[in-house]
């Protein structure tokens, strides 16, 4: 038996320019919100802000229905034993001021040397700024960006180099292509975001360069490395019973 080609390296792209993100415009989309613990396997959920205890964090995976689809058709192109596991998506504007503050403060208390401006940019470098703007939302806020990895058959995630919002410089995409002589454990994890990195984006995902976990579709980040004209996604929230009987009253 011949071994499967190896896949591709994962190329280093630059880290995106926030205000030119922001600019880009948005058709606007009254696509729902749906929830990914509907799915069958090899796509499982596993709302990772709600079980570490997160305020606001809510207990399910939600994303845009066209999202459902497309991690769905990334979960059944994936080898034999392999299964896709979501981590987060829609997300409150709650629970990213939550993660922006805080990771901010920890970085402060490290780094007190950083002026504003340096501890802005490295807060973002992993947790985008908490923005319910209209023409500018956080992407999570938008169903259109997720958070995913691969685990095996008995769900157990994979190891990717880092573990997921591990916000050290490890934790970007294509870092472990730059090793030189990377050992066995750090192969296995190079060729694992490999396989994670390529699945999503044979399905028309694109990558967040310093988050080997975070993909989008549909929303301005999406736009911007995919180089389309606009993004689909603006903020939306989840219907519940009050607004469905607001709109029905």
């Amino acid at each position: 038996m011949t071994s499967a080609a190896p896949l591709p390296a994962i190329p280093r792209l630059a880290e995106p320019d926030w205000a030119a993100v922001g600019r880009l415009p948005i058709a606007g989309s009254d696509e729902p919100l749906v929830p990914v613990g509907l799915a069958p396997p090899p796509l499982k959920a596993y709302p990772a802000y709600a079980r570490l205890g997160i305020p606001g964090a809510v207990n399910e995976c939600y994303v845009r229905e066209t999202v459902y689809h497309r991690l769905l058709a990334v979960a059944r192109a994936l080898p034999d034993g392999l299964n896709l596991l979501v981590l987060d998506g829609w997300r409150p504007w709650r629970v990213q001021q939550y993660l922006f503050e805080t990771l901010q403060d920890i970085l402060h208390e490290h780094h007190p040397e950083l002026t504003p401006g340096e501890l802005d940019a490295r807060t973002r470098e992993f947790v985008a700024e908490p923005s319910r703007a209209p023409d500018r939302p956080s992407p999570h806020l938008t169903g259109g960006a997720v958070d995913v990895t691969l685990c095996d058959a008995d769900g157990l995630p994979l190891d990717m180099g880092t573990r997921f919002d591990e916000a050290i410089a490890a934790s970007h995409t294509a870092a472990l292509e730059a090793l030189e002589a990377p050992d066995a454990a750090q192969r296995r994890a190079r060729d694992n975001r490999r396989r994670l990195y390529h699945a999503m984006r044979a399905q028309g995902f694109t990558n967040l360069p310093s988050e080997w976990w975070h993909f989008d579709l549909g929303d301005q980040l999406w736009a911007h490395y995919g180089e389309h004209a606009a993004a689909r996604y603006g903020p939306t929230e989840l219907d519940t019973i009050e607004s469905r009987w607001r709109r029905q009253l």
